[in-house]
């Protein structure tokens, strides 16, 4: 193009250059082009041409998006990443164009990293009351505790106790995943004087509590009865939600707006139901 010329660049290090990287501008000095052994120091050296145009802008045919993040890199010798593993793609093809091995290897590791399984629900494993007091202390989220534990029992079940232990299960397992990021939830398998058990925490302290288990007397001996109720447990983590981000107890409002599925024929059997409760609770707490 008119006006483009080829020239050596030559200074010492405080140096201040202009750069045009695939139209994006920068201005640096020699000194941070040249600090790493990389093709910039090539370029910058005086050893090699470089294009530049009427106004002295020094030209580099690449895409500019990213090159910024490659400078400050040549600075200070890191920068924060992104986490769009997309632009972590190309500011390794930039850096890998301009020989920039360290910045290469920092990408390569934040990559591998990514490409790592990590779940995307931990719920702890309660080995001990210390244990539990510590968790419960250590996080700011509302905390919900489900206490399973069969080999106490000192009587047999009834009939439909395996399958609503099961289906306590179920659940937790159901809330588990779907507020594990508002809730933290937890499994306690060594409490010695209940079966099944829900108790919710709030900043801290014990909020409420759902016993699923009763003794009924058969004809001969005693027998445990574990029962399923839905519905209670849903309004006590609906309930629980509200302490998140709180520093006193929610207003009577905001409790009241939770209610309302504890009736004889009431429970949950869509996610719209609790979407559409959820909402409702939101609204309240932005007041």
């Amino acid at each position: 193009m008119s006006g483009e010329t080829k020239t050596v660049i030559k200074g010492n290090s405080s140096k201040y250059v202009k750069l045009n990287v695939g139209g994006t501008l920068h201005y640096t000095t020699i000194g941070t082009l040249t600090k790493q052994d990389t093709m910039l120091r090539a370029m910058f050296s005086g050893r090699m041409e470089v294009l530049t145009d009427s106004e002295g802008w020094i030209l580099i045919d690449r895409c500019g998006k990213h090159f910024g993040t490659v400078l400050n890199f040549l600075r200070d010798g890191t920068v924060p990443l992104p986490e769009a593993k997309r632009d972590l793609l190309e500011i390794l093809h930039e850096a890998k164009y301009y020989l920039v091995q360290d910045l290469v290897a920092l990408i390569e590791a934040a990559l591998k990293k990514k490409d790592s399984i990590e779940p995307s629900c931990r719920v702890p494993l309660v080995t001990s009351h210390r244990e539990e007091l510590s968790l419960i202390a250590g996080t700011s989220k509302p905390v919900v505790k489900l206490i399973c534990n069969r080999h106490n029992n000192k009587y047999s079940y009834t009939s439909n106790s395996d399958d609503n232990l099961l289906k306590n299960l179920e659940l937790f397992d159901k809330l588990s995943l779907r507020f594990n990021k508002r809730v933290l939830f937890m499994k306690d398998v060594i409490v010695s004087n209940e079966i099944c058990c829900w108790i919710f925490f709030g900043h801290g302290q014990k909020m409420a509590e759902v016993c699923c288990t009763s003794i009924v007397y058969g004809t001969d001996k005693k027998h445990t009865k574990v029962e399923f109720p839905e519905a209670k447990v849903y309004e006590e983590t609906l309930n629980i939600l509200l302490f998140e981000n709180r520093e006193t107890r929610p207003d009577a409002e905001l409790m009241q707006a939770t209610r309302g599925y504890t009736g004889a024929n009431s429970g949950y059997h869509s996610d719209e139901d609790v979407d559409e409760k959820l909402d409702r609770v939101d609204r309240l707490r932005r007041k």
